[in-house]
């Protein structure tokens, strides 16, 4: 497997900032990769996993230049306004990017955030009334489709169009992307206004998208 420095510096080369380094475990190894990550790209990565106000300092002073926050804004089923003040005053709302990843509640169609590595359900719906609401405590949201997340099944168009239409800050979506054919349909469904992430489907990941081409790709949008 590439170390994470090597994946940070790969970004760095070829001008790819806000990939996304997520910690999937507490332990210290992992908590020094990230910030030897953050260090080789400095200003270039959005850290997450476990984020709180503690440790998010120590990400952020490593050379990260967002931290992404989930669970530790959510308790009990629903948004804890007060752990939230908490992080933007720990950090800034402009370093901080708030992850709503979500599902569809088959009960009322309505999205709604999921947390604890996408187990628990809150009552938080994703519409424009709530992402107007937060949108001044943070610089930017991270939506993860999480019904296709990481199985390369496709976008989810509906959750895309939502986010287009009435999301008031920067925005990226992630989720079931796996050719350039999602890009660009995530581009036109978003109104050009929906960022979005690729991960497993690339080749640098064991997948058959070229990473090379998305780069290519990615920037061909900057003269589109």
């Amino acid at each position: 497997m590439i170390p994470s420095t090597a994946y940070a510096e790969m970004y760095k080369r070829d001008g790819i900032y806000g990939g996304h380094a997520i910690l999937l475990s507490k332990d210290d190894a992992t908590t020094r990769a990230a910030k030897d990550a953050a260090r080789a790209f400095p200003g270039g990565l959005h850290i997450g996993g476990g984020v709180n106000p503690t440790n998010a300092s120590e990400l952020l002073d490593a050379g990260a230049s967002h931290v992404i926050v989930t669970s530790y804004v959510f308790r009990d089923g629903a948004l804890n306004e007060r752990a939230l003040r908490e992080m933007v005053d720990a950090v800034g709302a402009k370093r901080l990017v708030l992850d709503l990843s979500c599902r569809k509640d088959a009960r009322d169609g309505k999205y709604k955030v999921v947390t604890d590595r996408w187990q628990k359900w809150t009552d938080l719906a994703v519409d424009g009334a709530t992402m107007e609401r937060l949108a001044g405590c943070c610089d930017e949201f991270l939506v993860h489709g999480v019904d296709v997340e990481g199985m390369k099944l496709g976008i989810d168009l509906d959750l895309v169009e939502l986010l287009g239409e009435f999301c008031p800050i920067p925005v990226t979506y992630a989720g079931g992307a796996r050719s350039l054919e999602d890009l660009e349909l995530v581009k036109f469904a978003g109104r050009g206004m929906v960022d979005i992430t690729v991960g497993s489907a690339l080749d640098c990941f064991g997948g058959a998208l070229k990473y090379d081409d998305v780069v290519a790709w990615h920037n061909a949008q900057k003269f589109a």
